[in-house]
């Protein structure tokens, strides 16, 4: 992505998986990106239609699976629904990982 799209800093905790006592997440990565807050409706990777509030354009190896806890610039906290490669191919439109939030 270039750097001028780059207007927002988000914190993201990536969800690595579950234990006896609950998520476990990573440690807290600065995420630099372009933040689109608005309301639409998406599926989420079980199938399920729910609704974003939410959605950043990252750099492609941004780290976001889904159920990873995100704090946004404003302190909100939030969740990842799903996170959607945009990869370009080779054509000159900007490569971005697509983190849908709740």
């Amino acid at each position: 992505m270039p750097s001028f799209l780059l207007r927002h800093t988000v914190v993201v905790e990536p969800f690595v998986g579950n234990s006896s006592t609950g998520p476990l997440y990573g440690p807290a990565v600065e995420v630099r990106g372009l933040l689109e807050q608005k309301t639409r409706l998406i599926r989420s990777p079980g199938g399920e239609e729910v609704t974003s509030s939410s959605t950043l354009r990252a750099p492609l190896e941004t780290v976001a699976p889904a159920k990873s806890r995100v704090r946004l610039p404003d302190g909100r906290r939030t969740t990842v629904i799903a996170a959607v490669r945009q990869d370009g191919g080779g054509l000159p439109v900007p490569d971005h990982l697509e983190v849908q939030l709740q």
